[in-house]
């Protein structure tokens, strides 16, 4: 109980760092840059996870893995990262970096046939700044926040097949700004704010098979369904002057308005253990973005002719696929201490949601990794680094290369054990 209500402390602390650690311009676009619920340990296998319940590591990217945790194991699971990011835009080059805290995690036993996780993740992050000049002045562009991902998990297990379902709140604030600065001098502020609050399930099946003794093999599979999103957005313009104080223009309930898509992930993992061990996987993600409304922001009060005018700009999305394969190689179970060591690679290619004056956002990257166990063995710290190239088409916008350093404790500890005083 100690344990739960330190976790849940760190959990609340741990909110308004979350959703932040992303610098990119397209981030500016439909609902920022998603995330994909991967821990630091599944991001140095390419991200995935759909058909991975080791037991020793949380993966809530299919909650049908918590079953596989053992009945006397507790887990908790906390990561960050650092990214730096090299962009292009024509013959302009510009460096930045970002980081953060990326999620926080916990699993637990509930019976010998069933476990639980509670947790936070990322669902999108927004994160830019960037300017320009116009016509008899100059214009700023800057944007923050994020959809947060509050979850509660519960799975069980019948023979070799396991089912588990996440319940989550999903919260947070998008917010959009662009400064407008004429040669004449004085400055106005332009705002758009989207504020979510809302719930989501994903649902998540395993199936779990012996080849024979020392070889088995994983297939899992996980659904969400497209829903409408909860909340509010509005715009505001304001002068910047000590006095002034912003004008709301317009305002609209995300209710039938703004949508999150139908989501399916399937993969297939191979694990051979005896001496050493050696799993690999590989995982396919679609989500229909293309049927996710996202709505213009019309004003509050009609013009002369008694149209309403688009404040701020809807979007076309395009459907999401991603495909990722990533291994890891334990090179002598009771070895020494290296030999005890996880060696992680990975590659994933996206073709992303987003569309921009017709234009395609895609991605793909390659990673690595090590999880170093502690003295003790159980708790693992897993250090990674990602490189990953961001571009749009057919015409490139803005080419984007980051370099991200991943870090995430996994720390495994036993509950219900009384130990024997002597």
């Amino acid at each position: 109980m100690t344990k739960l209500k330190l976790f849940l402390a760190t959990l609340v602390c741990a909110i308004p760092a979350l959703a932040q650690n992303v610098t990119t311009p397209y981030s500016m676009y439909g609902y920022g840059i998603l995330g994909d619920r991967a821990t630091s340990m599944q991001r140095q296998m390419g991200g995935v996870g759909y058909a991975m319940n080791s037991g020793r590591q949380i993966n809530a990217m299919n909650p049908a893995s918590y079953a596989a945790v053992d009945s006397m194991t507790f887990l908790f699971d906390m990561g960050a990262d650092i990214s730096f990011l090299w962009n292009q835009e024509g013959s302009a080059r510009e460096h930045s970096i970002g980081g953060g805290l990326d999620y926080l995690t916990m699993q637990f036993p509930l019976s010998k046939y069933m476990g639980g996780s509670i947790g936070l993740l990322p669902y999108s992050s927004v994160g830019y700044a960037f300017g320009n000049d116009i016509a008899h002045g100059t214009m700023q562009n800057q944007g923050s926040g994020g959809i947060n991902e509050l979850y509660v998990g519960v799975a069980g297990k019948f023979k070799g097949f396991s089912l588990g379902v996440n319940v989550s709140y999903d919260f947070g604030n998008i917010v959009n700004d662009v400064f407008g600065t004429p040669q004449s001098g004085g400055s106005s502020k332009f705002e758009h704010v989207m504020k979510v609050r809302d719930w989501n399930i994903l649902i998540g099946a395993q199936y779990s098979g012996r080849i024979n003794r020392y070889n088995r093999f994983v297939i899992g599979a996980t659904y969400s369904p497209k829903k409408t999103l909860l909340g509010s957005s509005w715009a505001t313009i304001q002068e910047m002057t000590q006095e002034s104080v912003p004008t709301e223009v317009a305002r609209m309930t995300l209710k039938n308005n703004y949508y999150t898509p139908n989501s399916v992930g399937v993969g297939f993992s191979y694990t051979h253990e005896r001496v050493s061990r050696f799993n690999v996987e590989f995982d396919y993600t679609w989500q229909g973005w293309k049927d996710a409304k996202y709505s213009a922001l019309r004003a509050s009060e009609p013009d002369a002719d008694g149209s309403y005018p688009v404040v701020f700009q809807g979007m076309e999305f395009n459907n999401r696929s991603r495909y990722a394969v990533g291994a890891e190689f334990v090179p002598k179970i009771r070895g020494s201490y290296m030999q005890r060591a996880a060696y992680r690679l990975g590659a994933y290619y996206t073709d992303d949601y987003l569309r921009i004056n017709g234009n395609s956002v895609r991605e793909f990257g390659v990673t690595a990794g090590l999880g170093f166990p502690t003295i003790e063995g159980k708790t693992i710290i897993n250090l990674g680094l990602e490189w990953k190239m961001r571009q749009a088409y057919p015409s490139s916008l803005i080419k984007e290369n980051y370099l991200n350093i991943t870090l995430g404790v996994n720390f495994n500890e036993v509950w219900f054990f009384k130990r024997k005083i002597r």
